[in-house]
């Protein structure tokens, strides 16, 4: 692996962090079902042993390998050395899940370039999934080429959220778009990885994802791989994806305008 800040070879980087996020994802599954020491970083936002020993694994290869780099991860404090690469990590997106014994989980690892979101990979080690983009050169699992959906009506559409850790004390707090979007589409599913639901969104599964209050790395990967698979991201109100604002709206580009209107509906009714 190259040592060094200059430009860089993108295949060797995806490369480079399908293998972090391979290693990561190895161990979980084969931890999976450990008893695990719980730590809550809030009322119900947690943290295991898990996440960090994955994120160490993944941090550690960075640092060996691109000691120049900076690194944004969900558990240890970011660096700022100036470099023009950022890897943005998520060693275990869906902890709850992964705390109860719940197959539903990922690794998120994405590398920014001069402010770039460049390449990004979600794997789902329970099913082996390995989901790949690099701007500009198409969305792919397991090496196959993906696209999003053709579904063109939210009342058609399978669609995924979340919500947030302060839902307990935040008004903002997704369940007002929620009742609005289950009455406007087919079905809505929570599955509790954001990282996954946008992969799934690239794949085809589902048609549309929103949620609120995400961090960096929940969605850098899964944004990238939903606009390399034809699809669009925004922000909840239609403007331009910043990978530091907190909304996320997904589609298949086909209902996006419709998922937004809809949203912007259920803001005005205050319900």
């Amino acid at each position: 692996m190259d040592k060094t800040n200059a430009l860089p070879d993108r295949d060797a980087y995806l490369k480079n962090a399908r293998i972090m996020a391979g290693a990561a994802g190895r161990y979980l599954r084969e931890h999976l079902y450990d008893s695990h020491h719980v730590r809550f970083k809030g009322e119900i936002d947690i943290v295991t042993e898990a996440d960090q020993a994955a994120e160490d694994l993944i941090v550690t290869a960075i640092r060996s390998n691109y000691p120049g780099h900076d690194i944004l991860a969900e558990e240890s404090p970011a660096t700022s050395l100036g470099s023009p690469f950022r890897w943005i990590i998520d060693p275990l997106d869906g902890t709850t899940n992964y705390s109860h014994g719940y197959p539903v989980f990922c690794v998120s690892i994405a590398l920014e370039i001069q402010g770039v979101c460049a390449l990004g990979v979600v794997y789902n080690p329970m099913l082996e999934e390995m989901f790949t983009a690099m701007k500009g050169q198409g969305a792919f699992l397991n090496d196959e080429p993906i696209a999003v959906s053709g579904t063109a009506e939210i009342s058609r559409s399978l669609l995924a959220t979340g919500f947030p850790y302060d839902i307990r004390f935040s008004s903002d707090n997704n369940m007002d778009y929620f009742a609005v979007m289950a009455l406007n589409a087919q079905a809505i599913r929570r599955a509790g990885s954001a990282a996954l639901d946008l992969a799934y969104v690239a794949a085809g599964r589902f048609d549309g994802f929103w949620e609120l209050k995400l961090k960096p790395w929940d969605k850098a990967a899964g944004c990238l791989l939903v606009s390399e698979a034809g699809g669009r991201v925004s922000d909840v109100h239609g403007g331009d994806f910043i990978l530091d604002a907190p909304h996320v709206v997904a589609s298949n580009g086909r209902i996006h305008t419709q998922m937004l209107e809809t949203l912007k509906g259920a803001a005005r009714s205050g319900q």
